[in-house]
């Protein structure tokens, strides 16, 4: 199993361990909770299950190549605008290349849509 930061170091987690992290004095804009799993701290719960959901599809061999916290440059006429950070990056099995944000029903707010929209349009470096 091979898992690695977007800086091309490689991750190997122990036994999977997951820890819901104390809120700060003020909660994020969502209600989200920060949750640690194998060291690595995930911005919600949401996010933590799918990262334990990958895992698995990597260690059944249906991925690979699983990337955390991915960040792509958006540019656009050649001016860069901002630089995406994705949640995860990783292959299928037919050598897809799968862009993945967990986004749970508030935060799918209208400028999310918009974004997402753009996102789909635009080639990414």
């Amino acid at each position: 199993m091979s898992i690695r930061y977007p800086d091309g170091r490689p991750y190997e987690p122990s036994t999977a361990t997951e820890k819901v992290l104390p809120r700060p004095d003020k909660p994020s804009k969502y209600r989200a909770i920060k949750t640690e799993i194998d060291g690595i701290v995930f911005d919600s719960q949401a996010e933590g299950r799918r990262y334990r959901e990958l895992l698995q599809l990597q260690q059944a061999g249906e991925i690979h190549d699983l990337q955390l916290q991915v960040p792509f440059k958006v540019i656009v006429n050649g001016k860069k605008i901002c630089t995406y950070l994705a949640d995860f990056q990783y292959t299928d099995v037919n050598g897809k290349v799968i862009v993945e944000d967990v986004k749970s029903q508030p935060t799918r707010t209208p400028t999310y849509r918009i974004k997402k929209k753009i996102g789909g349009s635009l080639v990414w470096h």
